[in-house]
């Protein structure tokens, strides 16, 4: 057993059971500093996050802080197009495909998207959105697109499954910040867990530090899922706009020169 492994995923754990952020787009990066192939990284950090997130989706479940339609329209999109991207650009364009580009653009995103989002909770703490407020039967057209966008990203980088969806649930659905949690956790758990199976048929996931790394994340998502309900909900807010930001930040300095 590799402590310093152990206690990185019992914090990644944590974070991901209690905001439904920072696990790929914080590990991965980190596996990737530590020498580890790329593509491998990606592969064990959806191994690394298909149960850690299956064991925060059941204590989600438990607390009743899943929107279960909001899911099901979400997975329509994002499963296939996750599968087919994953298939495309690891099968078919892998010698073409420039996996860092993907990475760097997408850092800058949850960058400027959560900078935005940290002032907007500063400046306009309430602010007015009407769509927000509509039903989810009237948006489901746009939740299915919207997973197809992400998804595709996810099934790429294994970067955005708590990230992006949970900036997407956020600003476009009116749900407390438990449930919005939850529902990206589960959400999430579905979507790593498809893709994953695809990087293990391709021999991309290194299975003992996958183990090691499950060893402090599991209970680390346990405790995190529980603390979500106890978290004041702007609290909570802006704990994982601010893991974003963190996530973001790291993508980015690991690709742009002086930043690293």
């Amino acid at each position: 057993m590799d402590i310093e492994i152990m206690v990185m995923g019992f914090g990644v754990g944590c974070l991901v059971g209690m905001t439904g952020v920072g696990g790929a787009s914080l590990l991965t990066p980190i596996l990737v500093l530590w020498g580890i192939n790329p593509a491998i990284a990606i592969g064990t950090d959806f191994a690394y996050n298909t149960v850690t997130k299956l064991f925060s989706s059941i204590q989600h479940i438990r607390q009743r802080t899943v929107n279960f339609q909001l899911v099901k329209y979400l997975a329509f999109g994002s499963l296939p197009a996750a599968i087919t991207a994953n298939i495309v650009f690891y099968s078919l364009l892998s010698k073409r495909y420039d996996e860092d580009v993907i990475v760097l653009v997408l850092g800058f995103v949850l960058t400027i998207v959560s900078l935005i989002s940290l002032f907007q909770f500063i400046l306009v703490p309430n602010p007015t959105n009407p769509f927000k407020l509509k039903p989810l039967s009237e948006k489901r057209v746009f939740t299915i697109a919207a997973g197809i966008l992400i998804g595709a990203i996810v099934g790429v980088t294994s970067i955005g499954s708590g990230s992006l969806f949970a900036l997407l649930i956020l600003y476009f659905y009116n749900i407390r910040s438990s449930e919005l949690v939850g529902t990206d956790i589960t959400h999430a758990f579905l979507l790593v867990f498809v893709s994953g199976l695809l990087m293990a048929g391709m021999g991309h996931i290194d299975f003992p530090l996958t183990g090691n790394l499950l060893c402090g994340s599991v209970p680390g998502a346990i405790i995190g899922s529980k603390l979500s309900t106890k978290i004041p909900q702007k609290v909570m807010r802006i704990l994982f706009v601010s893991i974003i930001l963190i996530s973001g930040i790291t993508l980015v300095s690991k690709y742009v020169p002086g930043l690293s």
